[in-house]
């Protein structure tokens, strides 16, 4: 039997998910954490951040239809090789430089059939203007980031620690297979 108090948590919920995209700021100087941030998953399921909570994290800004989009293959590699010592891609789509494909199913079956992508895909966001996503706005504010600054093209790599600390900043064209990428994710797995 579902008590009040579950009802009330279930209803929190759906508010937070529903305001999150509203909010930008909510996560920047409030006190929140990376891992408190809400995101939507590639299929439309509400989570935070927190689910990974623990893990090395390499979170990117991706597109569909970028010179880029070949990182893909580069971000698959290093969710293979590192995804058992507890290291997570998190890709992101955005159509912030009109490079994405139309829709979140569109993004997830290019992904799936071009790269064979077994990492985490989350449903389109925006990483620069009004309505930049929460987590963007954490991940490049001086406020919660030693790595500030405005993303300015896609597939920007941001290496974020398993407490929620973003630890370095790899902008477009660093491959994600280069060896200052893999030093970078060996010394935070390291750490663990």
């Amino acid at each position: 039997m579902k008590t009040r108090s579950h009802h009330n948590l279930v209803l929190f919920v759906a508010i937070v998910s529903l305001l999150a995209p509203l909010a930008p700021a909510v996560a920047v100087g409030s006190g929140a954490t990376l891992h408190d941030i809400p995101v939507r998953t590639i299929t439309g399921e509400t989570i935070t951040l927190g689910e990974f909570q623990g893990q090395v994290l390499l979170i990117a800004n991706t597109a569909s239809r970028c010179g880029y989009t070949r990182q893909y293959a580069g971000l698959q590699e290093l969710q293979e090789r590192f995804e058992d010592q507890g290291f997570t891609v998190l890709a992101f789509p955005s159509n912030s430089f009109r490079q994405e494909l139309s829709s979140d199913e569109a993004v997830a079956e290019f992904c799936e059939v071009n790269f064979g992508t077994t990492f985490p895909l989350f449903s389109q966001v925006a990483v620069h203007g009004n309505d930049m996503h929460p987590l963007f706005t954490f991940l490049t504010s001086p406020e919660t980031s030693r790595f500030p600054g405005r993303i300015t093209w896609n597939f920007n790599k941001f290496l974020v620690g398993p407490d929620g600390t973003v630890i370095d900043r790899f902008d477009t064209q660093t491959d994600p297979l280069e060896d200052e990428v893999v030093s970078a994710i060996e010394r935070a797995l390291a750490g663990i």
